[in-house]
């Protein structure tokens, strides 16, 4: 009988003695207390608690469940201390904000354990208590900011928690890295007045472009306008130009024919008793008596009042001619 009660004790001590091994893995730790009181904080790998003596103090987490598409949340004891960040998704809540609009908004806090002994000794139930300062301080920023400044300015409310978070948690041994707005949902009948006037503005910047682009249209159509004018005036001028120089040149031309017929015509009656002049002016005469008569319906006969002017310019013309054939 004694041999079996020895044998009974050394399997119970064995027993005891295998399982005061602990294995912790890395990032992670646990508190382990003597008789009630702390005792050290394991590190990872190979550590040995003895049993009776020593126990390993529980921590509460939190711990998310998504069931067809609703978020359950609770929470849970354990001995093992997570180091790593640490990442919340709290539910939506409704919030009030300056100009008393109720909005709905759910946030995201990245935090991580820096200190395991005052996240098991300074705070009890730690993932509840972050919960509640992130609530309570989100409601007091969201409530100094108007809606418009909450839906345009989440990097500065971003800022602001994480900064009071960071501030009221660090005597917990926690540190807040950063926190993240997912959604700020205003009220239906909110958001429909803001979609009207998204779209009344979005209408109002068309209408502008609209007359902005009219107004560009006409002045380039204005400005075409003016240099086509400016082109045919131009033009224009040149061709009255051309045609003061051509009729010049005729001019010219003409006159230079008249002054080459004079010339021939005065060598011509060279040492005659005629006169030039007076053979040009019956050549005058003579080509407006032929217009006067043309017609063939005139009937009416027409004198010139020079008569003997111009019969003796003929019988100057005549004896000319006579002088030609000698």
């Amino acid at each position: 009988m004694g041999m079996y009660v020895l044998l009974g004790l050394a399997a119970v001590v064995v027993i005891l003695a295998l399982k005061g091994f602990q294995i912790i893995p890395q990032s992670e730790t646990r508190i382990v207390e003597r008789l009630g009181r702390y005792d050290r904080t394991l590190s990872s790998g190979i550590n040995y608690v003895w049993p009776i003596i020593d126990r390993t103090r529980e921590i509460d987490v939190r711990s998310v469940q998504n069931v067809n598409g609703h978020m359950y949340v609770y929470v849970r004891k354990t001995d093992r201390i997570d180091l790593r960040e640490q990442v919340y998704d709290f539910p939506k809540q409704n919030v009030i904000t300056k100009d008393n609009v109720v909005t709905e908004i759910n946030a995201l806090l990245y935090f991580q354990i820096m200190d395991p002994l005052k996240a098991v000794y300074e705070i009890d139930n730690l993932p509840n208590a972050i919960e509640k300062l992130t609530q309570t301080t989100l409601r007091n920023i969201i409530g100094e900011l108007e809606l418009d400044e909450s839906l345009t300015s989440r990097d500065t409310i971003n800022s602001k928690l994480r900064s009071v978070l960071d501030d009221a948690t660090n005597k917990w041994g926690v540190k807040v890295n950063r926190v993240e707005l997912q959604d700020i949902t205003p009220p239906n009948s909110v958001r429909d007045a803001m979609e009207q006037q998204m779209q009344a503005e979005r209408k109002r910047r068309a209408d502008i472009l609209n007359a902005e682009g009219e107004k560009q249209s006409a002045i380039l159509k204005s400005e075409g306008e003016k240099q086509s004018q400016i082109n045919t005036a131009s033009a224009e001028k040149e061709s009255q130009i051309l045609r003061a120089e051509g009729e010049a040149q005729a001019k010219i031309l003409q006159a230079e024919a008249e002054a080459a017929a004079i010339e021939k015509i005065t060598r011509a009656i060279a040492g005659t008793n005629s006169d030039p002049a007076s053979y040009l002016l019956a050549t005058k005469y003579i080509e407006s008596l032929k217009e006067m008569t043309s017609g063939k319906d005139n009937k009416t006969v027409y004198l010139p009042y020079e008569a003997t002017a111009v019969l003796g310019s003929m019988a100057g013309i005549k004896e000319m001619f006579e002088k030609g054939k000698k």
